[in-house]
């Protein structure tokens, strides 16, 4: 029986980027579905599992942060920018465009879109809360463009807030988190759990 992988992250997330392309490969490989399902992760979900944003944490904490990333743009070889042109950014209509692709297109199409943004704050210095931006990336997609407008829909709005809280629900506390079975993996360096929970039993 095929697996399903319920993927909270948000679209601002270097993390997120540095493991998507590796997630969807894994998903590839499994035949897994996905649930795609960007949350408010800034605003709802670290006030409440005490997490904090870039700016806030101890120097101690952003310094190793950029180690880090440096560290696994390399070992990956993901281009990545560690001080991007437009980050920090408000990563919510990013999220709703996402969601907009994702129930009028369906979830492959949901990960495409995402991977783009992603690659776009990351890898590109482009800035995803611009709605010229995200216009253009749907038509990098091959998208339609009617999704912009789709994304400012009050149902979007309400399948934003239900990601979030059942983000929060699940014990979700950062990004990317993958949940399999009620089971969390945190971060893209949790991936080869990720790929041995979906691999089918010998």
């Amino acid at each position: 029986m095929s697996r399903s992988v319920d993927y909270y992250f948000a679209p601002q997330s270097p993390w997120t980027y540095l493991g998507h392309e590796r997630f969807a490969a894994i998903l590839r490989a499994s035949g897994a579905s996905v649930r795609v399902l960007p949350i408010d992760l800034g605003g709802k979900v670290f006030p409440i599992s005490g997490g904090l944003p870039v700016g806030q944490r101890a120097p101690q904490r952003q310094a190793y942060r950029l180690v880090e990333l440096q560290r696994y743009s390399k070992f990956l070889n993901a281009p990545l920018n560690l001080k991007p042109k437009y980050f920090p950014v408000n990563g919510d209509n990013a999220a709703r465009l996402i969601i907009a692709v994702d129930l009028h297109d369906g979830p492959a199409d949901a990960m495409r879109i995402t991977g783009a943004v992603l690659a776009a704050v990351w890898a590109q210095e482009r800035h995803i809360d611009d709605e010229k931006e995200l216009a253009q990336l749907l038509a990098e997609q091959g998208l339609d463009a009617a999704r912009l407008e789709q994304s400012h829909s009050q149902a979007v709005q309400v399948r934003y807030e239900a990601n979030t809280q059942a983000a929060i629900d699940a014990g979700v506390f950062g990004a990317p988190s993958y949940v399999i079975d009620g089971e969390i993996f945190w971060g893209q360096d949790r991936l080869g759990f990720v790929e041995r929970t979906l691999s089918p039993a010998d």
